[in-house]
C-alpha cells in the first residue's frame, strides 16, 4: 500500500520543521521551530493542525524544551511547561495522552535519578517513537477501512469534512487515508470536500491534498451536503475525530454534526476514521467534551489568510459590519447514534457504543 509522499513534521538536527499549514493552499513553505514557544505558538496559531499531528509536534516540543536546559528542570518546572503545551489547544485528547505517556517514563517518584541527559534523550526516542508509530496505525487504519466498501474495483463518492490527511497525521492520514487506500487497492473514487468555514481547512488542506495525490475532488461549501445527498449518489461520509467519548460520542471540526444528520437522513453510511489516540474514557459522554471557542475574526473576516510574508491573501477580507460579534466554537460533538462505525487500526467499531469501544481496546483508560 503507497504512502502519501507528503512531509508535513520534520526532525533535523535537533530543529522542529514544520509545513506552515496557513499559507497552503497559495504557498507550500515550512517553519523552523527550535523551543516550545515556538511549537506553542504553531499549535495555536494552526501552523500545524489536525489532533494527531499536534500532539507529534507537541511531543517535539518537549524535546526542545528539554534541550534547551542547562540544567535539569525539576519535576514541578516540568509539569508548568507541559501544562502550558497543553493549554495550546485542549479540544483535541491527543495531546494529552502524549504528555502524559511522556511523563510515564519519567515518574515522579524516580525523577531525582534521571539526568538531564536521560531527559534529553528519552524526550526525543519519544516524539520519533510517535511520529512511526501514529505512521503506522493510519496505513493499518486505512487497510481495515477498505473492508467497508466492495472488493471489486468501484466507482465511489465520498464526502469528508475539514482535513484528515497526510497534514493533520504523520502521514496517510485517517478519513484521506482510508481515501487513498481506496484507489490505491483500484476503485474509482470521487470526493466531495465540505469547504470547513469558518478557516476553510477543506478548502485550503484537502483540495490542495488531493489536487497533489491526483484523486478527482469536487469543493462543496457546508450548507451544500443536503444537495448533494438529494441529487447525486453517495457512497459514505469519512470524517476524523479529534476526541471520542466512552460511549461513542464524537468531537470533531465544527460542521461534522450537521453532516452527520443529513447523512442519517439520506441512508449514506456516516463513518468515523481514528486511531486509539483519540479515545477518551475517562469521560462517559460528548457533553464532557471540552469546545474550543476561536477569534470572532475568523467568522467575520477572511484576514486570517495570509502569505508566507504575512500579507493578506485577500483584498477584502471583511465580509460583516464592523462590530458584528460572532461565535466561533471550532468543534461540535455527533452523537455515536449518528455514527454507522469508527474505523481504527485493530478494526471497525460497529454498532458505535462503550461495550463495543471497549472490546476494541481494552487496555485504554
Amino acid at each position: 500500500m503507497q504512502k502519501s509522499g507528503l512531509k508535513p513534521i520534520l526532525w533535523n538536527d535537533e530543529k522542529l520543521i514544520l509545513l506552515d499549514q496557513r499559507v497552503l493552499p497559495g504557498s507550500a513553505s515550512y517553519l523552523t521551530a527550535t523551543t516550545m514557544e515556538d511549537v506553542i505558538h504553531a499549535i495555536r496559531e494552526m501552523a500545524v493542525r489536525g489532533a494527531p499531528a499536534i500532539a507529534i509536534t507537541g511531543a517535539f516540543g518537549i524535546a526542545l524544551y528539554l534541550n534547551g536546559c542547562s540544567s535539569k528542570p525539576s519535576y514541578s518546572e516540568l509539569n508548568k511547561k507541559l501544562t502550558e503545551l497543553l493549554e495550546s489547544r485542549p479540544t483535541a485528547v491527543n495531546l494529552r495522552l502524549a504528555i502524559e505517556e511522556f511523563l510515564s517514563r519519567f515518574p515522579e517518584k524516580s525523577y531525582s535519578q534521571t539526568t538531564l541527559s536521560d531527559l534529553k534523550n528519552g524526550a526525543e526516542t519519544f516524539a520519533l517513537f510517535m511520529l512511526e508509530e501514529d505512521l503506522g496505525n493510519n496505513l493499518a487504519l486505512a487497510r481495515n477501512g477498505l473492508s467497508l466498501f466492495p472488493n471489486s474495483p468501484s466507482d465511489l463518492h465520498i464526502v469528508t469534512h475539514c482535513n484528515t490527511g497526510a497534514l493533520a497525521t504523520a502521514g496517510h492520514g485517517t478519513a484521506l487515508g482510508v481515501i487513498r487506500s481506496l484507489r490505491d487497492a483500484g476503485h474509482s473514487v470521487t470526493v466531495y470536500a465540505d469547504e470547513t468555514r469558518p478557516y476553510l481547512q477543506g478548502a485550503r488542506l484537502t483540495a490542495w491534498e488531493m489536487k497533489e495525490e491526483g484523486i478527482p475532488a469536487y469543493l462543496i461549501t457546508d450548507n451544500m451536503a443536503g444537495w448533494l445527498m438529494s441529487t447525486r449518489k453517495v457512497d459514505a461520509v469519512i470524517v476524523g475525530a479529534d476526541r471520542i467519548a466512552s460511549n461513542g460520542d464524537t468531537a470533531n471540526k465544527i460542521g461534522t454534526y450537521p453532516l452527520a444528520i443529513v447523512a442519517k437522513h439520506h441512508g449514506v453510511p456516516f463513518y468515523v476514521a481514528a486511531t486509539e489516540k483519540s479515545m477518551d474514557f475517562r469521560i462517559p459522554d460528548g457533553s464532557h467534551i471540552p469546545i474550543e471557542m476561536r477569534k470572532e475574526s475568523e467568522v467575520t473576516t477572511f484576514s486570517f489568510l495570509k502569505d508566507e510574508n504575512g500579507k493578506p491573501l485577500l483584498d477584502e477580507g471583511v465580509i460583516a459590519p464592523a462590530g458584528m460579534e460572532a461565535l466561533n466554537p471550532s468543534f461540535d460533538v455527533t452523537p455515536a447514534s449518528l455514527i454507522s462505525g469508527i474505523i481504527t487500526e485493530r478494526g471497525i467499531v460497529s454498532p458505535v457504543n462503550e461495550t463495543n469501544l471497549r472490546k476494541m481496546f481494552p487496555e485504554t483508560t
